[in-house]
């Protein structure tokens, strides 16, 4: 604890020095000699020295200053607030992500469960953000709408199961509903993470053409190319990703483009992907202070009611 006018008390004295201003000692002799007793006797009762009463003044008096003065306590709460960043997770569930072509800890995992996994644990980590869900597969839906309830988010992704959005990857489409989700939002920072295996179906519209309307209207893309094989290495290849489709989506939408082969690169791409979107949960603790004058100002009014109410009495 400690004051914010600490200057204040100072004025502690103040009454005492007036007193003694008052008081000083003048040459003015008295005409009439009359005993200490019988004068004290003859003054009203009011006027008599009231030592309870002096000491009540004091303290009031006191309790005042120190109102003054600022008293105020440190303290530091985690709550954190609002970033004005919006993300929405646009997540690939084509037929071709139930493919086991990851390792953890010696084990195959599947792409859609290594996915899980590490964005699951990106999501949870963003307090402060509002995070929504897109998934995709032969039709988009929104799986959970932007909220600050990041844990809930979280629990979407763990739960997204392939088959129910189609077996195909219109990654336009996916696309395109996460950009029409943030398009009417007022954060000051809106951003989409679309993440895919394979290479775009939907023939409707062409991806490059959602990240330039994405970047017309201020939303940011970053795009995740996930696999082990690509159409450049390997163009006959049935679960081949489109990398480069993916990386000229990023760059005409203001973002990054990621190359996931392995788990390390996966969790690797959650790394930079938080440093290129800093989570609000790295922001220093919120140190504020808490007013305390109240309590003397309160103090200091009590006793002049009992002040007053003696004097009453």
């Amino acid at each position: 604890m400690n004051l914010a006018f600490p200057l204040a008390l100072l004025l502690l004295p103040l009454p005492f020095l007036i007193h003694r201003l008052l008081t000083r000692p003048g040459a003015v002799h008295a005409a009439l000699q009359v005993p200490s007793g019988l004068f004290a006797a003859a003054m009203p009762a009011a006027s008599r020295g009231d030592r309870f009463g002096r000491i009540l003044l004091i303290l009031a008096w006191g309790a005042l200053v120190v109102a003054l003065s600022g008293p105020r306590l440190s303290q530091t709460t985690d709550i954190l607030p609002f970033s004005g960043r919006e993300i929405i997770l646009a997540i690939d569930l084509s037929g071709s992500m139930v493919k086991e072509d990851f390792v953890l800890d010696g084990e195959p995992l599947s792409r859609l469960e290594a996915v899980k996994r590490v964005a699951s644990g990106f999501v949870a980590a963003r307090k402060g953000d509002r995070i929504g869900l897109v998934v995709f597969g032969e039709r988009p839906y929104v799986a959970q709408p932007p909220t600050f309830d990041v844990a809930s988010v979280a629990r979407s992704i763990e739960t997204a199961q392939i088959g129910i959005s189609g077996r195909a990857t219109a990654i336009a489409d996916g696309l395109g509903l996460a950009v029409k989700r943030l398009e009417a939002s007022q954060a000051t920072t809106r951003i989409v993470v679309l993440l895919s295996d394979g290479v775009d179906t939907s023939g409707k519209v062409r991806a490059s053409d959602v990240s330039r309307l994405a970047a017309q209207k201020g939303i940011r893309v970053h795009t995740i190319a996930l696999g082990p094989e690509d159409l450049e290495s390997q163009p006959g290849s049935r679960d081949a990703v489109d990398a480069a489709a993916l990386k000229a989506m990023a760059e005409i939408g203001g973002g990054t483009s990621f190359r996931v082969r392995t788990m390390d690169d996966l969790q690797a791409m959650a790394a930079t992907l938080d440093r290129l979107e800093p989570s609000p949960m790295r922001r220093p603790p919120l140190h504020y202070w808490r007013p305390l004058w109240i309590w003397p100002a309160g103090a200091a009014f009590l006793l002049l009611l009992l002040l007053a109410a003696r004097r009453q009495a």
